[in-house]
């Protein structure tokens, strides 16, 4: 096969994966309503089950990396997404809390070890072709995650849940297939000699400025997790929307993120990513208030405008919030003694283990508070995100542009690191 030709098909099967990890990723979301009247458990719980769940992702950052230079990208993609297709369609027939805990637990070490295989592959892809493409397949992700959203919205109402998600699977599955038969081969991803640059520090001489970007990504992350985890249970259970309607606010959130991921690329000629996430998210808190307060507010009296309020505001703290995690995980370039491979591992060691508690914490806030005083954790968090942003952009204001790019660094977190 032609070299040219080959690439492009390369190219556009890393696009799909993306793309259909990104439906794989939200195909349940919109519905979780459903899922915790099928558990018959509180918001406490369910937060604990969420995130001890999510916690299988931390397991996949000890051996994937291993697994990946053994056996190269394409065959860890391969098994790994078959298991979440298969994951993804069953996750109703769990009605036990224990049964969904270890499906979830398992999903997430699925997920992780595909994400991690998967962006190895995209970025071996990215050196052979010699230009930024990490951009492109990351807005593939999030065009996928918005498609998953809004056909969530639109048939949620009229589709037994078991049928969605089974339906979903198989639709995701023939996908994962097809883009693996298609991506690079173990050959041609060099696996082999991806090796991590860095010395090995110890973590308890782990530089201080990693410890503010982790914050600070924990930070900008959080309010993005608890749309996705509790936007649709405010719709229903605040507003009092049905299903469909309930998902709208996160669709609309989703949507705006793509356009200010791929609008990432223009600013960043004239500023650094640090600066736009500090602006996008004093505006983005601001907006994450004004959407719950002004929408509970009218609940009772006005529904409709009060989904509208939402979905705007929603909308403009997603753009605000675009730039957060690209912008902490490459501002990781820039630590001394660590590769950026370490770095990102570390960070992203302790990003999951926060956010087990912080799920944890925040199903309990809702319990015992209400959903929209609970909002104040993210919008806080939000703010916080906004002012460590400019302490970094600060700290980096001597570094070239072409050091800022928004897009994660050419290192994908391929492993925790133990001196």
């Amino acid at each position: 096969m032609d070299q040219a030709l080959r690439s492009k098909r390369a190219q556009f099967a890393l696009m799909v994966m993306f793309f259909t990890q990104g439906v794989a990723s939200l195909s349940w979301m919109p519905r979780i309503p459903e899922f915790i009247n099928n558990l018959q458990v509180s918001n406490e719980i369910w937060g604990s089950i969420i995130g001890f769940g999510g916690a299988g992702a931390i397991l996949p950052l000890v051996f994937t990396n291993k697994l990946v230079l053994r056996f190269g990208t394409t065959p860890i993609i391969k098994y790994s997404a078959i298991a979440i297709a298969i994951i993804v369609s069953v996750l109703p027939l769990a009605t036990h809390w224990w049964v969904f805990l270890m499906l979830h637990f398992t999903m997430s070490i699925a997920f992780s070890t595909f994400n991690i295989a998967l962006n190895s592959q995209a970025v071996a892809f990215q050196k052979r072709q010699g230009k930024v493409l990490l951009g492109s397949f990351h807005g593939a992700w999030s065009i996928g995650a918005a498609t998953s959203a809004a056909i969530s919205a639109a048939i949620a109402s009229y589709t037994p849940l078991l049928v969605h998600t089974l339906s979903l699977g198989v639709i995701c599955l023939g996908l994962f297939l097809w883009s693996s038969s298609n991506m690079l081969t173990p050959q041609e991803d060099n696996h082999a000699q991806e090796r991590d640059s860095g010395s090995k520090v110890s973590w308890f001489k782990t530089p201080k400025y990693l410890w503010l970007l982790s914050i600070g990504a924990f930070a900008g992350m959080w309010p993005e997790l608890v749309i996705m985890d509790w936007s649709s249970v405010y719709g229903k259970k605040v507003l009092l929307l049905d299903a469909g309607s309930a998902a709208l606010p996160y669709t609309c959130f989703i949507v705006a993120m793509i356009f200010g991921r791929f609008s990432i690329v223009k600013l960043t000629e004239k500023y650094q990513i640090a600066r736009i996430s500090q602006i996008g998210g004093a505006f983005g808190s601001i907006a994450l208030a004004l959407a719950i307060y002004t929408s509970a507010n009218l609940a009772s009296s006005n529904q409709p405008l009060a989904l509208l309020l939402l979905c705007l505001f929603f909308a403009i703290a997603g753009y605000g919030i675009s730039s957060m995690v690209p912008g902490f995980y490459s501002a990781t370039g820039h630590i001394e003694g660590l590769s950026t491979a370490q770095a990102l591992s570390r960070m992203a060691l302790f990003n999951y283990t926060i956010i087990i508690f912080a799920k944890m914490l925040m199903g309990s806030l809702i319990d015992n508070a209400s959903l929209p005083l609970a909002m104040i954790f993210p919008i806080t968090m939000f703010a916080f995100a906004s002012v460590i942003s400019g302490f970094v952009a600060s700290r980096n204001k001597k570094v070239a542009r072409a050091d800022t790019l928004a897009y994660p660094p050419t290192s994908p977190i391929t492993e925790i690191d133990v001196p």
